[in-house]
């Protein structure tokens, strides 16, 4: 079984912190050791990790995005999302962390990143916990 997080994004282009709401589905699966799947079923939407501490990070990532994939550029997918379905592959749909003694390992700056490319919309990431048995 796996826990859902709902993420209402309020812009077109923005990356949501949802470390808490990833911390606290790892406590209600009541693992103590084991993995961590956050996935994203989205794609126009991404998962990704970095620096939290800084917002401008955050907005350099964004930015540079925008820069390599601009939106409205004469792609041939036509409905006007071209460019999120790109930046959503770029950036990727999961990412899988280590759980020891119950909670996520995190390097000291480290966040959990919804990736937000089409919005705004009420999206949802995916956790799944596995324990190790241990």
């Amino acid at each position: 079984m796996y826990q859902t997080i709902s993420v209402n994004t309020k812009n077109r282009i923005i990356m949501v912190d949802i470390t808490s709401e990833v911390q606290r589905c790892v406590k209600e699966a009541g693992i103590k050791d084991g993995i961590c799947v956050i996935y994203v079923p989205h794609t126009t939407a991404g998962i990704t990790i970095n620096e939290g501490a800084d917002p401008d990070v955050c907005r350099d990532v964004l930015e540079k995005l925008a820069e390599l994939v601009p939106y409205g550029r004469g792609y041939h997918h036509t409905e006007g999302n071209a460019d999120s379905h790109i930046k959503a592959t770029l950036v990727g749909s999961s990412v899988t962390l280590i759980v020891e003694d119950g909670r996520l390992v995190l390097g000291t700056w480290q966040r959990i990143f919804f990736c937000e490319f089409d919005g705004p919309r009420n999206r949802k990431a995916l956790v799944k916990c596995i324990s190790s048995g241990q």
